[in-house]
């Protein structure tokens, strides 16, 4: 059986099982355009992320994610659904307790919260093209305002509040720094596809410099999109880097 779906609440979740398992899990959370149903995903529909899961089976990885209420911008309930999802493989599942986590975009919102949720059960994280703060990622879309009004009225559905107090609410309920728990090793991998990831990469290269003058455990990797496909070996050779401990 290479693939199972099955249901959370009234989210739909896919587990996708390696030929040879090596104990190891992943659970990948994605970004806006990901979606999972009864019967198919966007990562298995998309070929690029199709590749990775084919790569990430290959070497051993049991994958799993869920749907997570769609487009969630880091909502609380698509965090307490994501810890729900990770109990359940741990339960149903014969895996190590420390897990890994592929963010991508939106994904890493969820991602940075599981951080605090997961403490102690989440062995590294890779994030690719993250969004880490929902506040910088308003302000850098104020200046396309069809999209920053979208933006605005899938965060009043997430977060389940008016549009007029999301602003103020997002102080409260913004992803954490990706240094909260600086136990854990994080990779970006960030892809220059767009002048939009152009802008994003400009605010990641300032951050960057702090966290290397802390001595973080926070890696970044800028790629241009004729690179992507040595992505799958990048990812897959930094989770197998932090293996060594069980």
């Amino acid at each position: 059986m290479e693939i199972r779906n099955f249901q959370l609440d009234t989210e739909w979740n896919i587990i996708h099982y390696p030929e040879r398992p090596l104990g190891f899990g992943i659970l990948i959370i994605g970004d806006e355009r990901h979606f999972v149903d009864e019967n198919t995903s966007y990562w298995l529909q998309n070929e690029g992320k199709h590749a990775l899961l084919k790569s990430l089976q290959k070497a051993g990885y049991t994958l799993f994610y869920s749907n997570l209420y769609g487009r969630n911008w880091g909502s609380g309930k698509a965090v307490k659904l994501a810890k729900r999802l990770y109990e359940h493989m741990m339960r149903s599942e014969i895996l190590n307790a420390k897990i890994h986590i592929i963010a991508e975009g939106m994904g890493a919102l969820v991602a940075l919260k599981l951080l605090k949720e997961l403490e102690g059960s989440i062995r590294s994280v890779v994030l690719i093209n993250p969004i880490l703060s929902l506040q910088q990622h308003l302000e850098l879309e104020k200046d396309r305002k069809f999209f920053y009004k979208k933006i605005m009225r899938e965060l009043s559905e997430s977060y389940e509040c008016n549009i007029e107090s999301i602003v103020e609410e997002l102080q409260h309920v913004d992803a954490p720094p990706p240094t909260s728990n600086p136990n854990v090793p994080i990779k970006m991998i960030h892809v220059l596809a767009d002048s939009r990831a152009y802008k994003q990469s400009y605010l990641l290269n300032q951050l960057s410099k702090k966290w290397e003058e802390e001595k973080q455990l926070i890696s970044v990797c800028y790629m241009v999109p004729e690179k992507r496909l040595q992505m799958d070996n990048q990812i897959i050779h930094f989770l197998k880097s932090h293996e060594k401990i069980l």
